[in-house]
């Protein structure tokens, strides 16, 4: 071979070699990836991570220093994962964003949208305590079985216009509750109070912010004091309080009622959050559902009840829970996800039949109902005699309650019952003695049906049993009733 055509050869083999080479480094492109390209942040805030590859130098420009932290805004070649945390509650009325510029020395750039919701209101868990177990040892079931004879204080602190201050109500106007009344409901033989409480409508500083007033705190936290000072176990709750959340499940005000639940509770847990176990809370009273929509919006309800109030900690991280819902729509698999196993209840409420019960005036759908149960029917005012809602229609509540709740592990409160004398009205059976006697069997009936099951039961009381005004008994016939059925 000749050294021409060598020459050839070699600068052939160049000639390809060049040609691959700069073809392979050619299909070589730049790297620059992001695991997110958007970030969302709850209105209370938290942290997220955001995971970036490159094969260059690279940083991170971010507009929004006041309320967004990174842990990291630049790097070289390789994998980074960057903390991106709030700074802060979004308390601004509206959603707040930002975009996070991502640009490297390779010449590529990524932009991440970084947003955080608005909250309705501000967060009042601004305390929050390390869990507290000291006085709080009985689960539900335990608590339940403590629990004997239970009455409602009604018609008082859920009144619009203050404790005393309910208007309408054939008894008057109720007085303040004094320590004296509740010792002689304890005389009587009860040892639960059931307190239905209102804070929405009389009794908020600042209403744009949901800020329950102090004093108004300060003195239901009064009388739950004089019950549990006397060893008598208590249920407060967020009673009607003009139907806020019982009247509004709905999608369209799931969140704005949402909003105002986890506020109202997250003040209400912490100023009653240093009570041991004999206290206990309730997320609502008798809320409005009648299909399964409506009952996924009731349960996120129920759902931002538990998180607000283990939340603050303390011993609310191991108080006792109570929960309402349709028994039709609601079951144990629709109970609140709860951190801490076994602190639930369910509570159901009886006036059956109503135009028994509590009916005080005729209605186009029906007429009042003097006389109930066997052997109390009347023949001289026959069309008052209940065509429904007796002995069998009772039992077979309880014997939903049996297996729905109790039979798997879920105590059950009556939290309200009550069947009430007309002989002090406009409406007066005719047939007295009669009327007396299915009123005072309906109470001994219905509280045996629930004490023999397990289920504690909490009369309805607005001033029929007890005078709150001299501490003494309006109605000794009926709290004997009461006591019958208590005691079989």
């Amino acid at each position: 071979m000749n050294i021409n055509t060598s020459f050839k050869i070699v600068t052939l083999f160049l000639l390809i070699f060049s040609f691959v080479y700069c073809h392979q480094n050619a299909s070589v492109e730049p790297v620059l990836s992001v695991s997110e390209n958007e970030i969302s942040f709850a209105g209370a805030g938290g942290e997220s991570a955001l995971k970036i590859t490159c094969d260059d130098q690279w940083s991170i420009s971010n507009s929004a220093i006041s309320w967004l932290q990174l842990d990291q805004t630049n790097g070289s070649d390789g994998t980074f994962t960057i903390k991106i945390t709030t700074l802060s509650t979004n308390n601004t009325g509206a959603i707040r964003s930002t975009v996070l510029n991502i640009n490297s020395s390779n010449g590529q750039s990524r932009r991440v949208l970084v947003s955080q919701a608005t909250l309705i209101y501000p967060s009042y868990n601004t305390s929050p305590k390390e869990p507290d177990s000291s006085g709080m040892s009985s689960n539900a079931l335990e608590l339940a079985a403590k629990m004997g004879l239970g009455i409602n204080i009604g018609n008082t602190l859920e009144a619009p216009g203050g404790e005393n201050g309910w208007e309408g109500n054939n008894l008057g106007w109720n007085p303040m509750v004094t320590e004296e009344y509740v010792l002689k409901l304890k005389e009587s033989g009860f040892n639960a109070v059931r307190i239905p409480c209102g804070w929405n409508i009389s009794h908020l500083a600042d209403k744009d912010k949901a800020l329950i007033d102090a004093n108004w705190m300060n003195r239901v936290k009064e009388v739950i004091g004089y019950c549990v000072s006397n060893n008598m176990y208590v249920l407060l709750n967020i009673h009607w309080d003009g139907g806020w959340l019982e009247n509004n499940c709905t999608t369209l005000k799931k969140d704005s009622v949402n909003a105002k639940q986890k506020a109202f509770w997250e003040q209400i847990a912490t100023a009653m959050r240093d009570f041991d176990e004999h206290l206990m809370f309730a997320s609502a009273n008798e809320p409005n559902t009648s299909n399964s929509e409506e009952m996924s919006v009731l349960l996120s309800y129920h759902q931002t009840f538990v998180d607000a109030v283990r939340s603050t900690g303390g011993r609310n991280s191991y108080r006792v829970l109570v929960i309402q819902g349709d028994a039709e729509l609601f079951g144990v698999d629709d109970f609140p996800t709860d951190p801490t196993p076994n602190r639930m209840m369910y509570e159901w409420h009886n006036y059956t039949p109503y135009q028994f019960c509590a009916l005080g005036d005729d209605a186009s759908w029906g007429k009042m109902f003097y006389y109930w149960g066997a052997g109390n029917h009347s023949t001289i005012e026959p069309e008052r005699n209940a065509t429904w809602g007796e002995e069998d229609e009772q039992i077979k509540g309880f014997e939903m309650l049996q297996t729905d709740f109790l039979d798997k592990g879920i105590p059950v409160l009556l939290g309200e019952y009550g069947a009430y004398r007309r002989g002090n009205s406009a409406n007066v059976p005719k047939d007295l003695e009669k009327h007396n006697a299915s009123v005072d069997y309906w109470n001994t009936f219905v509280t045996t049906q629930a004490t023999s099951r397990g289920v504690v039961p909490f009369f309805w009381d607005t001033g029929a049993v007890f005078n709150r005004t001299n501490a003494t008994v309006n109605d000794q016939r009926l709290l004997d009733a009461i006591l019958a059925g208590a005691a079989e």
